[in-house]
């Protein structure tokens, strides 16, 4: 039987339990400034909306993929009734008629579902930028695919919505974050299909060592200095340790997309994404992949910019790439993606 609390304590104190669940999420001014010195010199006016958004979460938008290895028609009806609307079918006209991601303008955050051993969950809650890197990928039937930095599964399982590849192997590194992987994997995944899934904890930075030449398309959803969580870090000296971890950064990036280069055939294409508006860890890295290689080209992305201007709002004139700025009622990112090619 639920408890009322108005039962247990008097109103005010009700209210006062109310107001400190909102403001879980403690702004870090440490954090704030560092990115107001960087960003403004970045992105000019572009950050000034990106900020006012970052800051206040109650703002953030959330978008839900649909499990298409399910029956999810009863959710689809429920989110249609809800004022939310299919995010790409009618803009991008090669997206999978699988991959169905519905958002609505307002802010709010559809219920989550639980991990159940014996029933797989019916759709994923996600940032709508996240699926731009899938997109870009461009996974088709039979491929060998590499996820090298997977966890926590979202982009792996988007990527599924999207073909089925003939090996898709999902990499991290990290023990915690690899549980969460698995199951992830296994929240959405039959069993009739994880026979074509194999996971790794390698270092990802030795996989082209590893597997020279073995895969057709490779996404490096990079580790990065990820804004939103960065900006409500919970104490001072986690953020002061987050600010210098920061510089080192690129030459990560840079190393895992070296690997990634080596483990794709010729003819392959590779994505690399973040979710920071940072250039040092987005144009700077593709620049030093590309001044690095005489093999690699870069795809131009900017036809996405084109077809989702309405739903996403794209900084303007970033080299390499794509970037998605938090707005108002598009407060999706931020996300960096580019994509290289293997001639």
């Amino acid at each position: 039987m639920p408890i009322n609390l108005q039962h247990v304590y008097s109103e005010s104190v009700v209210k006062r339990i109310l107001h400190m669940g909102r403001l879980q999420k403690q702004l870090c001014q440490f954090v704030l400034e560092h990115f107001e010195k960087t960003y403004s010199k970045d992105l000019g006016d572009s950050w000034n909306k990106a900020r006012e958004v970052l800051t206040h979460p109650g703002s953030w938008q959330y978008a839900v993929l649909l499990n298409n290895f399910t029956s999810p028609l009863e959710v689809e009806k429920n989110l249609q009734n809800k004022g939310y609307h299919l995010l790409f079918h009618e803009t991008i006209s090669d997206c999978p008629s699988t991959l169905k991601c519905y958002i609505k303008r307002k802010p709010g955050k559809f219920p989550s579902q639980r991990h159940q051993d014996d029933k797989l969950k019916d759709y994923y809650m996600l940032n709508a930028s996240s699926l731009l890197p899938v997109l870009a990928l461009q996974v088709k039937d039979g491929e060998s695919v590499l996820d090298m930095c997977a966890a926590p599964g979202g982009k792996s399982i988007a990527l599924l919505q999207c073909a089925s590849p003939g090996h898709l192997h999902c990499n991290e590194p990290d023990i915690h974050r690899s549980r969460w992987l698995k199951q992830t994997l296994a929240s959405f995944v039959p069993t009739t299909q994880i026979h074509s899934i194999s996971t790794s904890e390698l270092d990802g930075r030795l996989i082209g060592k590893f597997y020279s030449k073995s895969y057709d398309k490779v996404l490096v959803d990079a580790p990065c200095s990820n804004d939103r969580s960065w900006l409500f870090t919970s104490d001072s000296k986690q953020s002061t340790a987050r600010i210098s971890q920061r510089k080192m950064l690129p030459l990560l990036q840079i190393e895992l997309l070296r690997s990634a280069v080596e483990a794709l055939r010729s003819g392959g294409s590779l994505v690399y994404s973040t979710c920071t508006l940072s250039k040092a860890e987005n144009s700077d890295v593709i620049s030093n992949i590309l001044n690095s290689y005489n093999d690699i080209i870069p795809v131009d992305l900017r036809y996405m910019t084109r077809l989702l201007s309405n739903e996403f709002l794209f900084a303007p004139d970033v080299p390499h790439g794509i970037l998605v700025i938090p707005d108002k009622r598009k407060s999706w990112g931020p996300m960096f993606v580019a994509k290289l090619m293997k001639i």
